[in-house]
């Protein structure tokens, strides 16, 4: 996306990264497509803000500064409010457009009166349009704002129709995997997809791609993991082991240019001694009398589908990079009629009155989450992917049933275990 401010080199820069000493390039540029000045902050720009805000989301982003002149383009600073800039025009936009537009707020100080300074709103391009100010929706003609034809709106509705169909699409993306594991049956797979909305799609530069490698690497180096990296066509493949041929599965990690990720957790199947202990006792508590069920070992399965998204909840603090800015959803791969199995007597007790767990369904997808849509403020993916993993495969999570919340807590406690060994 276009910017304004350019650091020594000549490259743009990010909002965060603007300071003073930025404004004077704001000289030799006019009001246009994705820039406009406003030199005063008063009631007259607080209600054309709502405004310029939804024109910019609904064309291709822009920057509103206020305190800055449009005539002259010298820098007037406006007074610093008692509220943070971003707080109230957070809320104006919040009570007048909808949905709510990608943008964000910054009050550049003065160095020599830190009173006053320069506001700058940076707007992205939406990804849901049409956004609707006060009933209107605005688009960006020249240098200013003004109604969508008929035309214009077709062609809003259908970006955000494609959008969506591009997440979608992104929900089928597969890394490869031995086809059967070592019983010869499907591979039972954990997916976690996180597609990162607002996004120029082209190709990463090599610099950024070299980036995103070193945070990576810095994030399987903080959880003690060492970081094996692959080239597919258009992203890269983590892993934290080395596998040895095509049979062998770890879990994964792909990373593409925009810095969408999909995560693939193989579960942890029971090996062969421990499961014909299990079955056992699952024949002792007359659940089981076939020897075709298929075992995983719910708490190493768990332990490794929370150590891989951890990496992830590393990854982005490691980038800067906001939650918000994602779509997710997650799908279990081959675990239709899979059945959890823990040597937890809590565990044992349970499925002894009212059987075993199990992923009752053969269709596996989650829908979409919006994770900017303030029910996920504190959105985390190691908590994301552990709870609905559990929750997939028939756990009882949010029961009011105190033997439910037994079981949810003896296996959430008998997993909290690291092993090096299970990712």
């Amino acid at each position: 996306m276009f910017s304004p401010f350019r650091d020594a080199s000549g490259a743009p820069k990010r909002l965060a990264d603007v300071t003073w000493d930025d404004l004077p390039q704001l000289a030799d540029l006019d009001e246009g497509f994705v820039l406009e000045f406003k030199r005063e902050y008063n009631a007259s720009v607080q209600r054309k803000i709502p405004k310029i805000v939804a024109s910019f989301a609904n064309s291709r982003g822009g920057w509103l500064v206020i305190g800055v002149a449009d005539d002259t383009h010298a820098v007037c600073p406006v007074p610093r409010q008692q509220a943070d800039f971003g707080q109230i025009i957070g809320e104006l936009c919040r009570r007048h457009v909808s949905p709510a537009p990608p943008f964000d707020v910054r009050f550049v100080a003065d160095p020599a009166d830190d009173t006053r300074g320069v506001v700058v709103v940076r707007v992205e391009e939406g990804d849901f349009p049409p956004y609707i100010a006060d009933g209107v929706v605005e688009i960006r003609e020249g240098s200013t704002s003004g109604p969508a034809t008929g035309a214009a709106l077709v062609e809003l509705y259908g970006k955000a129709t494609g959008r969506r169909r591009e997440i979608a699409e992104f929900g089928h993306r597969t890394v490869f995997y031995p086809e059967t594991d070592a019983y010869g049956r499907p591979l039972p797979l954990f997916d976690l997809y996180l597609y990162r909305m607002g996004r120029d799609r082209d190709a990463a530069s090599r610099e950024e791609v070299a980036e995103h490698v070193r945070a990576m690497r810095s994030a399987f180096a903080q959880q003690r993991a060492t970081c094996h990296v692959s080239h597919a066509h258009d992203s890269l493949i983590l892993r934290t082991t080395l596998p040895t041929g095509p049979g062998d599965a770890h879990s994964a990690i792909e990373l593409f240019g925009d810095e969408s990720m999909k995560l693939t957790v193989p579960a942890v199947l029971l090996d062969a001694a421990r499961r014909e202990r299990a079955v056992a006792r699952m024949r002792e508590l007359g659940l089981f009398s076939a020897e075709e069920g298929r075992l995983i070992d719910a708490c190493a399965t768990l332990r490794r589908v929370s150590r891989m998204a951890s990496l992830l909840d590393r990854y982005v603090r490691l980038r800067g990079i906001a939650w918000q800015e994602y779509a997710v959803s997650y799908e279990l791969e081959n675990m239709a009629g899979i059945i959890l199995w823990s040597d937890s007597p809590v565990y044992q007790d349970y499925v002894a009155e009212k059987g075993v767990l199990s992923c009752g369904t053969t269709d596996c997808r989650s829908r979409v989450r919006y994770l900017d849509d303030g029910a996920h403020d504190s959105f985390r993916a190691r908590q994301f992917a552990g709870s609905h993993f559990f929750e997939a495969c028939g756990l009882p999570l949010g029961s009011q049933d105190p033997r439910d919340e037994a079981l949810v807590d003896a296996l959430l406690s008998t997993s909290t275990g690291r092993r090096r060994d299970e990712a």
